[in-house]
Order: C-alpha cells, then sequence, then structure tokens
C-alpha cells in the first residue's frame, strides 16, 4: 500500500515546487491553468455546450471535455488560445523581467 501525503500551497508557486515542477514549466502550467480556469468560465456564462465549442475551435467534442474536466495532458497552450479565440476572444500575455535571486 502506498502512503500518500497532504500538502497545502498557498499559491500557485508553491503549488508548483511541491509538485516538482522547475521554474519554466511551473510558469507554462500556469499559463495553461489560468486560460483555462477563462475558457471554463466563458462557457459557463455563455451556455455553450462542449460540441460547440469543439466545433468553433476545430477540435473533438471528447477533446473539449477532457480539457473542460482539467486534464491538460498533451494539451498546448496554443489549443487554448486557438480555443478562445475561436470564440470571440483575444488573449494578451504580460512578459517582464523577473529578479534573480542567483
Amino acid at each position: 500500500m502506498t502512503k500518500t501525503e497532504t500538502v497545502t500551497a498557498g499559491n500557485p508557486e508553491a503549488l508548483a515546487r511541491a509538485l516538482g515542477l522547475s521554474g519554466v514549466e511551473a510558469q507554462e502550467w500556469q499559463l495553461q491553468h489560468a486560460l483555462l480556469k477563462r475558457l471554463r468560465q466563458i462557457v459557463r456564462d455563455e451556455a455553450l455546450t462542449h460540441a460547440e465549442v469543439a466545433r468553433k475551435g476545430g477540435s473533438s467534442r471528447t477533446r473539449v471535455t477532457s480539457i473542460l474536466n482539467g486534464n491538460l495532458d498533451n494539451v498546448s497552450s496554443d489549443l487554448l488560445i486557438r480555443l478562445l479565440g475561436a470564440l470571440g476572444y483575444r488573449v494578451r500575455i504580460s512578459v517582464s523581467r523577473v529578479d534573480s535571486a542567483a
């Protein structure tokens, strides 16, 4: 039997560290989850079906359902941006330099 440990993370950076993600992986994970959160909100607010989102975004309903259920395995940020764009939304990304602690 495997023992599991509960970890509480107060912010996305702490969660990424707890998951053992590198800084770059953590940033990509945060970006994808921010895009997913907004996509879910739009689908809910506009009462869209998964089939509608898939048709507009050029994807399959099964894949859209999986994405909206939080499964981002093998899902690129490009696909999330494409789905949002197909629904009539523009994605803006900000890039800024972070001070290195090293």
